[in-house]
C-alpha cells in the first residue's frame, strides 16, 4: 500500500500515522453520509416546491396587444385591477381547461366553452356534473373582452365575477364553496408556484377568477370579410352577402340591437322567446326586479354566429334559417315585448311614448307585433351575410397537453 505526502511516493511502513488518519476520515465520511440521507427528504421537498414550475411556459400563444382587424381598442373592457400579463394568461389557460376544478373532476370551463366548437358546446342547454342540465344555452366566450356584464341576464358585473359562479353551481361544476376550490388548487404544487409567479402571493378565489378572466379576454375574433368590406374592400362580400347586409341594415332592422363593431348593443331585450311556455324564463328581471326587464336577455354578438348554435337563450333553434324565420313571422307576443318588435306603423318615438310609465304592461296586450315578412330570397341572403361574420383570432387556442401536478 502506498500513500502520498507532498510530491513523494513512500512505502506504507514509512507513512507514520497514516492508517490512523484513514480511520478518522472514514468515520467522518460515514457520519456525513448518514446526515445527508436523513436530511434529503425535507431538502428534496423544498426543492420541489421551488422548482415545481415546468422549465418553459405552457405551450400557448404569446399574448399580443395587437387586436384582429375590425376590433376597436378603445371599446374593450379590462379592469384596472386586473391588467393582462402573460403569466396570468398562462395560468388562466390551464385553469380554464382543468376539470379538477369541479367536484368530481369531470367538468371544466371548457366543457361548456370548447375551442373546437367556437367556445360554446353546441348543445341546447349545458350539462354539468352527474349529467345535470341547466336551463339556458351556453353563449360563446368569443369577444367577451367587449363588455363588462356577463351571463345572458347580466348578473355578473365582470368576467372575474362570472368565472367564480359556475365553480359552485350544482348544475355545473358542483364544488361546495369557493374555499374548497382553493384548497384543491393549493394541493397541487405546480399551481402553487404558478400563482406565486402570476400574482406574487398564494392562490385565492379572487386571483383564480382574475387568471381565468385574463385568458378569456384573449379569446377574440375579427378580420371577417364583413370587417374588410367596412374598411373599403368592395369585393370582400359576395353578391348574396351584400344583399343580406342591406336587409340587415334595412328591412330586417337587425342593427337596432346588433350594432357596433362587435354586433351587439350589450343591452337586454325581450324578443318573445319562451313566452309560449307555461312558465317563461324572466331573465334580467331576476337581477334588477324591474318589470321592464321581464323576459329580457343580453344581445349576443353575431361574430362567429354560423358556428355557435343552437340559438336563443333556451337553445330552441338549431339553424340560422330558423332564427330568421322567427323574426320574419313568428315572434311571440307578450306584455313585455321589446318596443322595436311592436312598432307596427308607429314611429319609434310614438312607441316609446306608449311604453312610458303611464302605460302599464297589462295594457299592452293588444299591441301589434311588427312582423318583417321577409321574402324567401331576403331570408337566404340574410343568412349568407351572417356567415360572412366568421373571422379569425381564436382558432389557434389549443387544449393543454398536460396539467400541473
Amino acid at each position: 500500500m502506498i500513500c502520498l505526502q507532498g510530491t513523494e511516493t513512500l512505502r506504507i511502513d514509512s507513512c507514520r500515522g497514516t492508517t490512523t488518519d484513514i480511520f478518522k476520515y472514514g468515520a467522518l465520511l460515514l457520519f456525513l453520509s448518514l446526515l445527508f440521507f436523513v436530511a434529503w427528504p425535507s431538502a428534496r421537498a423544498g426543492q420541489n416546491e421551488q422548482q415545481a414550475l415546468p422549465p418553459e411556459r405552457p405551450v400557448f400563444y404569446e399574448f399580443s396587444p395587437q387586436l384582429p382587424f375590425g376590433l376597436k381598442p378603445d371599446s374593450i373592457y379590462i379592469p384596472e385591477d386586473n391588467p393582462l400579463t402573460q403569466d396570468k394568461i398562462d395560468l388562466g389557460w390551464l385553469l380554464f381547461f382543468d376539470a379538477r376544478l369541479s367536484a368530481d373532476d369531470s367538468v371544466a370551463c371548457a366543457t361548456c366553452h370548447s375551442p373546437e366548437k367556437a367556445f360554446t358546446d353546441n348543445s341546447q342547454v349545458s350539462t354539468g356534473i352527474n349529467g345535470r342540465q341547466g336551463t339556458r344555452n351556453a353563449p360563446t366566450v368569443i369577444n367577451r373582452i367587449a363588455g363588462s356584464e356577463q351571463f345572458r341576464d347580466g348578473r355578473a358585473a365582470t368576467l372575474e365575477e362570472q368565472a367564480k359562479d359556475p365553480l359552485i353551481s350544482p348544475l355545473e361544476m358542483g364544488m361546495p364553496d369557493h374555499e374548497a376550490v382553493i384548497k384543491k388548487v393549493k394541493s397541487i404544487a405546480e399551481y402553487r408556484a404558478l400563482f406565486e409567479r402570476a400574482f406574487g402571493r398564494p392562490a385565492t378565489i379572487e386571483d383564480l377568477a382574475r387568471a381565468i378572466a385574463s385568458f378569456e379576454r384573449t379569446i377574440i375574433s375579427g378580420n371577417s370579410r364583413w370587417d374588410q368590406y367596412v374598411a373599403g374592400k368592395a369585393t370582400a362580400l359576395m353578391e348574396a352577402e351584400f344583399r343580406g347586409l342591406a336587409v340587415f341594415r334595412g328591412k330586417g332592422r337587425c342593427t337596432q340591437c346588433h350594432s357596433g363593431w362587435n354586433l351587439t348593443d350589450e343591452k337586454y331585450h325581450n324578443i318573445g322567446v319562451g313566452w309560449d311556455l307555461n312558465e317563461p324564463d324572466v331573465g334580467r328581471f331576476k337581477v334588477t326586479n324591474n318589470e321592464n326587464d321581464i323576459g329580457a336577455f343580453r344581445t349576443p354578438t353575431l361574430r362567429e354566429v354560423a358556428l355557435t348554435g343552437p340559438y336563443m337563450h333556451d337553445g330552441r333553434f338549431d339553424t340560422l334559417e330558423q332564427v330568421v324565420e322567427y323574426y320574419s313571422s313568428g315572434i311571440i307576443a307578450n306584455p313585455y315585448l321589446d318596443v322595436e318588435m311592436r312598432r307596427s306603423n308607429l314611429s319609434l318615438e310614438e312607441m316609446l311614448d306608449l311604453y312610458s310609465q303611464d302605460n302599464r304592461p297589462e295594457n299592452r296586450k293588444d299591441f301589434l307585433v311588427q312582423e318583417l315578412n321577409l321574402t324567401d330570397q331576403e331570408k337566404t341572403d340574410l343568412v349568407a351575410y351572417m356567415k360572412a361574420l366568421t373571422g379569425e383570432g381564436w382558432q389557434d387556442i389549443k387544449r393543454p397537453g398536460s396539467f400541473p401536478e
